[in-house]
């Protein structure tokens, strides 16, 4: 018979960051991407972050090369086993919040697991607008200059 080594380890839910062999770090900002876009995954979820931070983010959009970012509406405190996750959401009207919150939370939780093998501990969900789709046709017209 084989003698086998066991390994110490710290583990998570999804996979082992320390190891004998070496260590694994996960950065802030990925986590706070990941998190950011399995939150718009969501139905009902219409963008991220509060007004100023969409209004700079459409400003972005306009510049040729520049593209909105992610992780906007996205912050993230990283340990090394533990995550905490707050996102700013802008919704649909006639969606149910707390409907659409707790189908956020499970997916940021499901997609920042699997993907980083570290424990989400919190997701923190603050409502900031709720999107009417007839303010979209209204901003356009409202131009002066076309």
């Amino acid at each position: 018979m084989a003698a086998t080594t066991e390994q110490k380890s710290v583990t998570t839910k999804t996979g082992e960051l320390v190891t004998d062999q070496g260590a694994t770090t996960v950065a802030d900002t990925v986590v706070q991407k990941i998190a950011g876009l399995a939150a718009r995954e969501v139905s009902g979820v219409h963008d991220l972050g509060g007004g100023a931070a969409r209004a700079f983010g459409a400003l972005r959009e306009r510049i040729p090369g520049a593209s909105a970012s992610v992780g906007q509406g996205v912050s993230v405190e990283v340990g090394e086993k533990q995550a905490a996750i707050d996102l700013q959401l802008l919704v649909e009207y006639g969606v149910a919040i707390a409907d659409v919150a707790r189908s956020v939370r499970r997916n940021v939780i499901g997609a920042v697991e699997t993907m980083t093998g570290l424990e989400v501990v919190e997701v923190n969900i603050a409502v900031s607008d709720v999107h009417i789709a007839d303010d979209d046709d209204n901003d356009q017209s409202s131009d002066r200059v076309q």
